[in-house]
């Protein structure tokens, strides 16, 4: 009996000795997707380019038919299959974006398949499945991580002989991936410096820096993961791919608990270090120039991804998920020589609009300007009013008042939530709220309650 967390025993026990992932399989990639994938466009921003001196050009993955680049690999791996295996149809485990591109592919080619989605999927996902699928999919929510889907899909294509078509760990669904780094050098017409590609399960940077490596050697990587889900870091560091206790799963595109064998093996090879964890080397100055071809890994923190979100859709009116926005995030904490080629891999523009109060939230917060307090109003006419005159900075204001007057008592807390006209003001709201007859106290940015409210 094969173990269900071993995808690739499971793929090869179906459908036989997998490809080896090479640039030469991957161009074969390329040939095969062409009749139903397009290129897509590779940008200059010019917002980026002059905020960081560098040429920067995004590569817009959430222009194709999925609005992300899982088509590609969901694609490569079905159009392979011989008509015995699909026949029997195929399998898939996704948050999202990869049931977009096995639905789209399963309907395109006429094979009956079933995906698995965590139930904390966005309704907006959900109903893209079933669009694109049609009467050849069957969507099924069960768990609620990216890891409890992939489970129940293993067992299923154990028991019934379906091929499971992996998101990530399966050398056809990278080598589909890695399509992109074909296009992103024949459209720039040269090897960018750096190309920066956000890191879920892997198999988008396993595939293009395989690529990358042996076309465009001199060309550096950098994989960017959230902070509360760097399950290629973590492997990095241990040596081999390893399950992470927990992660958050507000970057539903890219919250992996565990990456993929076959990602692990391609990335290994790309000769990055990681010291730590905790404490991540950057691609600084010196290894960013031209010809340096090295590689690195960092993480962005979900706030800064949410700020990055919004400047897209304020600025260029692009609508990216979390996941698409890591690449564009990562911006922020490099430095980068001027001059420098830098191509930011936007991977997906599936955004729910119902998350956007909690996107504008986080980036609030990330950027000191949001703050929560428990204030002991006396329960008195006049108590607030003189909190505001006394506390609250001219461009100060509150956007969260909960409170109950209860009679029995002389005080009464209440949350308060205040947003600051800049995140220099805190240490003079603080020092105001402390000269205060009307005492506050602060959540603790770590605390239980402060979690429950951001």
């Amino acid at each position: 009996m094969l173990r269900v967390s071993d995808p690739l025993a499971v793929a090869e026990k179906v459908s036989g000795p997998l490809p080896e992932l090479t640039a030469d399989e991957i161009d074969a990639a390329a040939k095969r997707i062409s009749d139903i994938i397009e290129p897509t466009p590779l940008v200059r921003n010019a917002r980026l380019s002059a905020a960081t001196g560098a040429e920067v050009f995004l590569k817009r993955e959430d222009l194709t038919a999925v609005r992300s680049y899982k088509l590609r690999g969901a694609y490569n791996l079905i159009v392979q299959l011989t008509a015995a295996e699909r026949a029997a149809g195929v399998v898939a485990a996704s948050a999202g974006n990869h049931a977009q591109g096995v639905a789209f592919a399963c309907k395109a080619m006429g094979i009956k398949g079933r995906i698995y989605v965590p139930t904390t999927t966005p309704k907006q996902k959900r109903d893209r499945i079933r669009v694109h699928g049609g009467e050849f999919v069957e969507l099924i929510a069960i768990g609620d991580t990216y890891d409890a889907a992939a489970a129940a899909a293993l067992a299923d294509a154990e028991r019934t002989g379906a091929t499971i078509v992996h998101p990530f760990d399966d050398p056809r669904t990278a080598a589909g991936q890695g399509t992109i780094a074909a296009e992103i050098l024949e459209q720039l017409g040269r090897a960018p410096d750096l190309v920066v590609v956000p890191v879920g399960g892997g198999g988008c940077l396993a595939g293009i820096g395989t690529y990358l490596r042996e076309r465009a050697p001199e060309t550096a990587i950098l994989g960017v993961e959230p902070s509360g889900a760097a399950s290629m870091t973590a492997a990095l560091v241990a040596g081999g791919p390893v399950t992470l206790p927990e992660i958050d799963p507000f970057v539903d595109g890219a919250a992996v608990r565990r990456i993929g064998a076959v990602p692990f093996t391609a990335v290994s090879r790309f000769g990055g270090r990681v010291r730590s964890h905790a404490s991540l080397p950057l691609l600084t100055t010196t290894e960013s120039n031209r010809g340096a071809g090295s590689f690195r890994m960092m993480h962005v923190d979900e706030g800064a991804i949410c700020t990055t979100m919004l400047e897209l859709y304020q600025n260029e009116g692009i609508v990216a998920e979390p996941a698409g926005a890591l690449s564009v995030a990562a911006l922020r904490e490099l430095d980068i020589e001027p001059g420098t080629t830098v191509v930011c891999l936007l991977s997906g523009g599936n955004n729910d609009v119902s998350r956007y109060g909690e996107v504008i939230e986080r980036s609030l917060v990330h950027q000191g300007l949001k703050h929560y307090f428990l204030v002991d109003f006396p329960q008195e006419p006049g108590a607030l009013r003189r909190f505001l005159d006394e506390v609250l900075g001219p461009d100060d204001d509150i956007t969260l008042f909960e409170y109950v007057k209860r009679n029995n008592r002389e005080t009464g807390a209440a949350l308060v939530g205040i947003e600051l006209g800049s995140p220099d003001g805190l240490e003079a709201l603080l020092k105001r709220m402390d000269e205060s007859p009307i005492q506050g106290e602060r959540l603790d940015p770590g605390s239980p309650a402060y979690r429950y409210l951001t």
